[in-house]
């Protein structure tokens, strides 16, 4: 073996031993990572649900409701729509009817603030919100009674800014929806697992941000993440600014995954890997090898296939599997490694698609991603 073939199989060995190394550790992670009992707390604030919406979206009704059902001295729910005619507040409307004796209150306001439509949507609600504790969380996510309890309490502590929740995808029936699922599952809150592991608190997910509005006043409100993409981050690194420490709950919520085609699949996920490039440059530089199943056979084939490589990879497939099975149960072993390998060569070939531009579709428009996470319209 002369030196070329000597230093390719030493690059190759080391490539798939990092892929193995991160895959055991992301699926050790995701099992020390589960929820902690609730801190129950003598005084709970009473709180405002911020819910921006736009369309009638799969099971919105359910999703909503799961909201209305909290074991919660007190709160109120405020529902934020840019369209009179939305069809997202037939959803509302059959809630008020069923919960009469809870405030849900409807902002219906066309007025941009600035290119996030979403980030217009909750400067409009904001004179609406009654209480001094806000939680803001997506239209398609669903949660437990004790859900603002628990992310409630730890706001009592001065020195926390934001609370955040970790979340899992539920797929509706097709391929499309169960890899998007997967994506979220097994690769985006893996990564976020082993960063915390390691002590990053950088960063806050739209599933759920809960922060006191004298917080969100000292960072300029709402419009200091006006013209934003990744807004939820923003909302945690500006609060962080402010020496506030960000705490990533216990509890897991459950967001609906809907991905029709695979078109849409690509668009949704490559929106995502871009976003995370934007606010993460040189972590998301490094993440290739998250992508651990091609990563470590690349190794192994850079290696020549030697024996030691093909061990790292079957211990590589091995820890993928462990990472959250849930959603592919149904599928035979040989089934659910297939979709392992798919999930991590489509994530892996995005990644290195994400780099070529940055361009990303967001509902119905296209988006020029600046450096600083602003977005601006692509005319058609």
């Amino acid at each position: 073996m002369n030196a070329a073939q000597l230093w390719l199989s030493a690059l190759g060995t080391a490539l798939a031993a990092l892929a193995m190394a991160y895959a055991i550790a992301a699926a050790l992670a995701r099992r020390v990572g589960g929820a902690a009992p609730a801190q129950h707390s003598p005084a709970l604030p009473p709180v405002t649900l911020l819910k921006p919406l736009c369309g009638a979206e799969s099971a919105l009704y359910e999703h909503l409701r799961s909201f209305c059902l909290q074991s919660y001295p007190r709160w109120q729910v405020v529902f934020g729509v840019r369209d009179p005619q939305d069809r997202a507040l037939d959803a509302v409307r059959r809630l008020r009817s069923e919960f009469p004796h809870l405030d849900l209150q409807v902002a219906i306001d066309p007025t941009q603030h600035g290119t996030s439509s979403k980030v217009s949507n909750l400067i409009n609600m904001m004179p609406l919100a009654r209480h001094d504790y806000l939680v803001i969380t997506d239209s398609d996510v669903s949660v437990q009674a004790d859900y603002l309890e628990r992310v409630i309490t730890p706001l009592l502590d001065e020195r926390v800014g934001i609370v955040t929740c970790p979340y899992r995808g539920r797929p509706r029936p097709g391929l499309w929806s169960l890899l998007g699922s997967m994506f979220i599952n097994e690769w985006f809150m893996p990564s976020v697992r082993v960063a915390a592991a390691l002590g990053s608190r950088a960063f806050a997910f739209g599933a759920t941000i809960a922060l006191r509005r004298a917080t969100l006043l000292q960072i300029g409100g709402f419009a200091a993440i006006a013209d934003q993409l990744p807004d939820d981050y923003r909302l945690g690194e500006l609060t962080r600014r402010l020496g506030l420490r960000t705490v990533l709950s216990g509890l897991e919520v459950e967001t609906c995954v809907d991905e029709a085609s695979l078109s849409g699949l690509l668009r949704h996920e490559l929106r995502w890997l871009r976003t995370v490039r934007t606010v993460r440059p040189l972590g998301y530089a490094l993440a290739g090898i998250t992508f651990a199943v091609p990563v470590a056979l690349a190794g192994s084939i850079l290696a020549g296939g030697s024996a030691t490589t093909l061990v790292l990879v079957a211990i590589t497939a091995a820890a993928r599997l462990m990472v959250n099975s849930a959603p592919r149960s149904s599928y035979s072993l040989p089934g659910q490694l297939g979709l392992v390998a798919i999930n991590d060569l489509l994530g892996l070939v995005l990644w290195c698609w994400s780099f070529a531009t940055r361009r990303v579709h967001w509902r119905d428009g296209s988006y020029q991603l600046a450096r600083d996470g602003s977005i601006h319209p692509i005319p058609h």
